[in-house]
């Protein structure tokens, strides 16, 4: 596992490559939930997701024959445009493989950001193909199962740590476990009275699974947040929740619809249902823990196009 003393070797590393992002505290949700609520809105990142942190990080460890032979990662569409986005600034050539299923802007940013894209019919097929071209010579920048990229992203609760006011319950999003990682591992650190709690959604649900498990196993992927899907989490990312997690909350794919249309009205930003989940999970965990708790809410993305969530609201009934 990595240790705070990583994920601050890699805020070292990152300055000057991404954005210290805003932490504030958010009326609207703190009215709308019945108790204190700040943001980390990483959505104002780099590439408009976290992503763009652990990406860079990898690139910048490259040694000169991995840049020579170019990097590949698989996304189903954030991860993608951080690497294409980051790749293209420090020169490195980079390959995206996306599932069909990824948004259609993602694949477009990525290539106009000037990586080469392969879509491949499902996330499984997607992983498997780029095993076929790190077999080819390209050096791999995995979204969650590299310790480096995990550290990167624990950048965000590192911030979040020194940034915000009291907390007492901080909820970030997963898909295959990374950015969990990295902000429990910094924050349990930094703030050791604080709960982290993981939150899927029912049909991208490998985390859940794995914890079921004890270890990482297949997922069969049916949720429409694509920027969840995993087929499985990591041995890494695995043992990361497995010791610093509270819980994994799950939610179905219209409450996370809805949680993307109550972030736009009530928080005042356009995230993304990977994001959007947080609300309903936060609310189940407010009935647990009861009165006096303040929340750290980590608004992972924003790479949703109104067309996109229009589709989905009026596809389960929440607009």
């Amino acid at each position: 596992m990595i240790t705070v003393a990583d994920v601050e070797a890699a805020a070292e590393r990152l300055t000057g490559h991404v954005v210290r992002t805003p932490t504030l505290p958010s009326p609207g949700l703190t009215e709308l939930l019945g108790a204190d609520v700040t943001v980390k809105l990483e959505l104002l990142q780099r590439t408009g997701s976290f992503k763009a942190r652990g990406a860079a990080a990898k690139l910048l460890a490259l040694g000169p024959a991995e840049r020579e032979a170019g990097v590949v990662a698989v996304s189903g569409g954030n991860h993608g445009i951080g690497l294409a986005v980051m790749a293209g600034a420090l020169g490195v050539r980079a390959t995206v493989v996306m599932p069909r299923s990824a948004p259609a802007r993602a694949v477009d940013r990525a290539r106009a950001a000037g990586a080469e894209v392969r879509v491949a019919a499902t996330m499984k097929e997607a992983f498997a193909l780029m095993e076929e071209l790190c077999d080819e010579g390209l050096t791999l920048v995995h979204p969650f199962d590299d310790p480096l990229v995990v550290a990167a992203q624990g950048t965000v609760g590192l911030e979040m740590a020194e940034d915000a006011g009291e907390l007492t319950d901080v909820f970030v999003s997963i898909g295959g476990g990374a950015l969990i990682s990295g902000v429990a591992t910094a924050l349990r650190a930094r703030r050791p009275g604080v709960r982290v709690w993981g939150v899927e959604t029912d049909g991208a649900h490998a985390m859940t699974a794995a914890l079921a498990a004890g270890g990482p196993v297949p997922v069969e992927l049916t949720s429409v947040v694509s920027t969840l899907s995993a087929p499985t989490v990591s041995a890494l990312t695995h043992a990361h929740a497995a010791a610093l997690v509270e819980d994994v909350i799950t939610v179905s794919d219209a409450e996370a619809v809805r949680g993307t249309l109550d972030l736009a009205e009530h928080a005042k930003v356009w995230a993304e249902p990977a994001a959007g989940c947080l609300l309903p999970a936060a609310r189940t965990v407010l009935d647990r823990v009861g009165p006096g708790a303040r929340l750290g809410l980590v608004v992972c993305g924003g790479n949703a196009t109104t067309a996109d969530v229009a589709a989905w609201a009026d596809r389960f009934g929440v607009g």
